[in-house]
């Protein structure tokens, strides 16, 4: 069964940084696209960062583009999402997202077209 499991949430004060992990099951190691998106409360489900397994080509939302990077460790079937410079705004449940893949594109613009998610782990950022 595909499974996503996120960790490395917490509280840091803003500028500080978190890395977060998402660990994937052996089914959706290749010819998927992974990505992260995230929910602040009222507000709608937004992508954060997407990348293909076997690609170092990666896709950023404007919002995140210089503080954050998108990484993945093969060996361990895990994804990353290393978050610098972190500001009031990135405030949200992050989650962990995946869907088929068969080359092109892989971002994280629709969240409708992910079909596997995790649990979600909360970045909380005070100013």
């Amino acid at each position: 069964q595909v499974q996503l499991v996120e960790s490395g949430g917490g509280s840091v004060q803003a500028g500080g940084s978190l890395r977060l992990s998402c660990a994937a099951s052996v089914y959706i190691y290749t010819r998927h696209c992974m990505a992260w998106f995230r929910q602040a409360p009222g507000q709608e489900r937004e992508g954060v960062a997407a990348i293909a397994h076997g690609s170092t080509r990666t896709y950023y939302a404007d919002s995140v583009k210089g503080r954050f990077t998108i990484s993945q460790d093969n060996a361990k079937n895990t994804l990353y999402l290393q978050m610098n410079s972190l500001k009031s705004e990135d405030t949200a449940m992050y989650y962990c997202a995946a869907r088929l893949w068969y080359g092109g594109s892989c971002d994280a613009v629709l969240a409708v077209n992910f079909d596997y998610w995790g649990q979600g782990t909360q970045v909380t950022v005070s100013s």
